[in-house]
């Protein structure tokens, strides 16, 4: 019966429960025991089986009284990027190491009052900056695929939610929350053959989510299938006073409007998205998805993103320029780690905290950050980059006046082995080529496992919508996902 729960999804979960099929208590039970089976993955930080069953037990008690949310009985992860109150939230980070909020996030507030147990902290890239899950400071996450060619390199979940979408790729988690600045839910989810949204900028308050760079930073869910994903993206979206990008509209009700077929609908399909050197299988794998659209019922229509060449410069002027202000707030005075060489002064304790407490990869991108704020260099860098980022975000308004969804790869490639590109941060940062252009414009899009790559590694499609539009996203993806018929999964050798 244990392993039957871990292969549920959140609706199967929801609904078997309701049905009185098996008791959340079973259902958490089942998953705390594929956490703790699981620690090879390095996808948790923190286990918390204690919170996933008093969620259960209250779960079953409210179905026993008939009062029941509409969450009961379904436990999931949560990114150690959302505070979490009484519960260690360190971003992955060691500056952060040992600070616990005594708050709650809006995100997991939301999640835990429709019902929402949690499993553990999930393990992710430093302050949610890389694409493979290698700058944590507490250890790479292991993706539970491999290549089917026999070779056991360790390969990369994607980032920076790979915990995220290990745990949930490993059925250790139904579904998990993930962020996404640049690609930070899609790429990983195409990696692990799983799928996610990141929804329009403002639909989820970023309240007690650790900042990385305000104007990009979107949470949202990642999870087994599309019916999932709007699942815990109507419990997770809303207005928030508190978050003042938060946009004050109602929540649609995105599960019941779920349906793939897309007659009358345009599907556009970017030129510019064809770049140098991509390899075949990804070329084919977008036209097979062509295909399911129109099999789904869409036209298809080729549509121009001329400064698509743009983004990914753009992206990593802005991006820094922000986590450099962002981070200026960790200075080993409030909290988190303090390191106070002998007769110090107050800048050197700043320095020394700074230099112990971030990683590499963070300290690079602070510098690039500050560097392109500076007096000298600000309106040649920084003043550029916004004006390129309002051209791009002018593309794709242009483009949805001839479509009503975008079809694209969701990454250049198949998940890569650890190692392989960390020494070449080019390398790593064009990752997000595909994914980064729909942050700029601050769009829904999402990604759906679509297929494997000749060693039998997931491959995923990614769906770009018009700004609110997450309902035509989701369709879509239910197109694509009811056609591509993807139930491929890990074999278990952790």
């Amino acid at each position: 019966m244990t392993t039957d729960l871990t292969n549920l999804t959140v609706a199967g979960i929801r609904d078997g429960f309701r049905k009185g099929d098996f008791s959340a208590r079973e259902v958490a039970d089942a998953f705390n025991a594929a956490v703790a089976a699981g620690k090879p993955l390095n996808a948790f930080l923190v286990e918390t089986p204690e919170h996933a069953i008093a969620a259960a037990e209250e779960a079953d008690r409210g179905r026993a009284s008939g009062e029941l949310r509409p969450l009961s009985g379904v436990p999931m992860g949560i990114k150690d990027l959302f505070c979490t109150a009484g519960y260690q939230t360190t971003a992955a980070s060691h500056i952060l190491e040992g600070f616990v909020p005594t708050y709650e996030s809006t995100i997991t507030a939301k999640l835990f009052g429709a019902g929402v147990g949690m499993l553990g902290k999930l393990n992710l890239d430093q302050f949610a900056m890389g694409s493979s899950n290698e700058t944590s400071a507490f250890g790479n996450v292991i993706s539970p695929w491999r290549r089917s060619d026999g070779g056991n390199a360790p390969l990369a979940p994607g980032g920076s939610s790979g915990g995220s979408s290990s745990a949930v790729a490993a059925r250790m988690a139904p579904a998990a929350t993930g962020t996404d600045t640049g690609g930070s839910i899609r790429q990983p989810a195409a990696f692990t053959g799983i799928s996610g949204i990141k929804p329009t900028y403002g639909r989820c308050s970023r309240w007690g989510v650790v900042a990385f760079a305000s104007s990009l930073d979107q949470a949202g869910p990642m999870a087994r299938d599309v019916r999932d994903c709007a699942i815990l993206l109507e419990t997770m979206s809303g207005f928030d006073p508190k978050d003042s990008t938060s946009l004050d509209l109602p929540v649609p009700q995105w599960e019941a409007g779920l349906s793939g077929d897309l007659r009358g609908k345009k599907v556009g399909i970017p030129k510019e998205y064809r770049v140098d050197g991509m390899p075949a299988e990804i070329e084919a794998l977008w036209q097979q998805g062509i295909a399911w659209a129109k099999d789904a019922g869409a036209e298809i229509v080729e549509v121009s993103l001329p400064h698509t060449q743009y983004a990914l410069p753009t992206y990593y002027i802005i991006a820094p320029a922000e986590a450099s202000s962002n981070l200026a707030r960790y200075d080993g005075v409030r909290y988190g780690q303090r390191d106070l060489p002998d007769g110090a002064n107050l800048q050197d304790m700043y320095a020394a905290t700074r230099a112990a407490g971030f990683g590499g990869e963070v300290k690079r991108r602070i510098l690039i950050g500050t560097y392109v704020l500076s007096a000298g260099f600000y309106d040649a860098y920084y003043t550029k980059a916004q004006k390129v980022r309002a051209l791009i975000a002018r593309d794709f308004e242009r483009a949805f006046e001839q479509c009503d969804v975008l079809l694209t790869p969701t990454a250049p490639s198949a998940a890569f082995a650890l190692g392989e590109k960390s020494a070449d941060p080019l390398a790593m940062y064009l990752n997000d080529v595909f994914t980064v252009p729909a942050s700029l414009a601050g769009l829904p899009a999402m990604s759906v496992p679509a297929g494997l790559d000749k060693q039998g590694l997931p491959l995923g499609l990614q769906i770009i919508g018009k700004p609110l539009d997450e309902q035509g996203v989701l369709n879509a993806g239910l197109a694509i996902e009811e056609r591509a018929g993807f139930t491929a999964r890990a074999d278990k050798w952790w």
